[in-house]
């Protein structure tokens, strides 16, 4: 029956996303996340790290409108979309960060967003602590480029090293909260990270 009901909620949103145009069902994840903690507002620059294949950014952008900024950066190329600029690079890299801050003409950003995943091993400590270091390095994008007062969202998979990072989230943010979307599949031991208002050191 559960898994009947696993698969049935699956297959629900991903013919959701195609019907309303998202390019993949963790768009449904975002929508969740904002309609619960309200992280992005209108005319918002956000910053959308593992964007490919462009889902979140597509959010982000409806939510923004039209005198909102998005910029996507992954890894892989992702096909464009009108209003919204891609870059391809790897967030662990000073060079990437660079290119934002050229697209960024010295703002800062009021949100980051990250769903970065790291390649999935089947070794679960192995991959929860690679997810951990991607938030790490979202952490430090956050340090680098993200104003005083702005949102982040993080994925990261729990496991032992979660405490930990969460911590390093609240020495940042006045208010910080963990979020299981309802469209995060049952067997994943994905959780956001949701931080509100930076504090600036």
């Amino acid at each position: 029956m559960t898994r009947w009901y696993t698969e049935k909620k699956r297959e629900h949103f991903y013919k959701e996303a195609k019907r309303l145009g998202y390019r993949a069902r963790s768009a449904f994840k975002l929508l969740q996340i904002q309609q619960k903690f309200h992280v992005i507002k209108k005319n918002d620059i956000v910053l959308d790290l593992g964007a490919a294949p462009g889902s979140w950014s597509q959010i982000a952008k409806e939510i923004t409108g039209k005198h909102g900024i998005v910029i996507g950066v992954d890894l892989s190329t992702i096909k464009p979309i009108i209003g919204i600029t891609f870059l391809q690079g790897d967030m662990t890299q000073d060079e990437t960060i660079e290119k934002i801050r050229e697209k960024l003409k010295e703002k800062k950003v009021d949100v980051v967003i990250s769903d970065m995943s790291p390649d999935i091993s089947g070794n679960y400590s192995v991959d929860h602590a690679r997810s951990i270091y991607l938030g790490e390095q979202a952490l430090k994008t956050v340090d680098m480029l993200l104003k005083n007062g702005g949102n982040f969202v993080c994925k990261v998979f729990s496991g032992e090293n979660l405490n930990n990072f969460i911590q390093k989230v609240k020495d940042r943010f006045k208010i910080v909260k963990q979020f299981v979307p309802k469209a995060s599949r049952k067997s994943s031991s994905e959780v956001y990270v949701i931080g509100k208002y930076f504090k600036i050191n």
